[in-house]
């Protein structure tokens, strides 16, 4: 520290590289962990392919079947230790999301910090919110629809392990963005950019956008699909709207 009391520029990189390795080491020890349940692990992750997946029940979907196959030498251990990796990350997410902000918050006033504190709570829990809206709705009825969908009966299907995965992966961090828009919306409105009569005007306009992005998320030409797909992302414009209606 200098003279008067206050931490150094390399004060603040010696704290932030403590801090960087406590999260390696939270994340490596609990990716290790999961990579050590690999049973429990993979059947969470292949889960839905299953018939008896609770999401197919509750819709009353037909039978199908879903074959995986595996075509590299390493791909299933890659695989395994991706998907550890991942799931260790989410399991320290909240000591991750602690460690920074106790990083950040020293050089936020009072007011500051608690809007913080607000705005990184909210976006946490709607991250994790669009991850499980992901696994239990929009991934199995996309998994559904493109593990069975045939040009021919000619060709028979075979999905690979790792398209499985990087689907899942990748639609599970789409989803956490998209439910992220009341978050953003609420910052918007309170930087005075966003007014709920601007988004009541283009309701219309944001439906067609939210139907577009669902068929590009989800490429389906069932109808209650598509709507199923589309029915969460509109109910969070809709919230929005209500939350900045209630900032501005």
């Amino acid at each position: 520290m200098n003279p008067s009391g206050e931490m150094t520029f390399w004060d603040h990189l010696d704290v932030l590289r403590g801090d960087i390795i406590r999260i390696l080491v939270a994340a490596v020890v609990m990716g290790m962990g999961a990579f050590c349940l690999k049973d429990l692990l993979f059947d969470v992750v292949l889960w839905p392919r299953s018939p008896e997946f609770p999401t197919y029940q509750l819709l009353g979907a037909e039978p199908f079947q879903l074959k995986l196959i595996n075509t590299e030498l390493t791909e299933q251990f890659m695989i395994h230790m991706k998907v550890a990796l991942i799931v260790g990350l989410l399991v320290a997410s909240p000591y991750i999301v602690y460690v920074l902000f106790r990083f950040i918050s020293p050089a936020l006033y009072e007011g500051e910090r608690r809007v913080s504190l607000r705005v990184g709570g909210a976006a946490y829990v709607m991250f994790m919110v669009g991850l499980v809206v992901n696994y239990f709705l929009i991934f199995p009825l996309t998994v559904r629809f493109l593990g069975t969908y045939s040009v021919s009966a000619d060709v028979e299907t075979l999905l690979t392990l790792s398209s499985y995965v990087d689907t899942l992966l990748v639609m599970s961090l789409l989803f956490g963005i998209v439910f992220e828009i009341p978050v953003v919306a609420w910052l918007l409105a309170k930087f005075g950019i966003l007014k709920a009569s601007w988004m009541s005007q283009y309701r219309r306009h944001a439906i067609v956008a939210i139907l577009i992005i669902a068929a590009i998320i989800t490429p389906t030409a069932d109808v209650m699909t598509l709507l199923v797909v589309s029915l969460p992302i509109w109910l969070l414009y809709e919230a929005s709207i209500g939350i900045v209606k209630v900032t501005s």
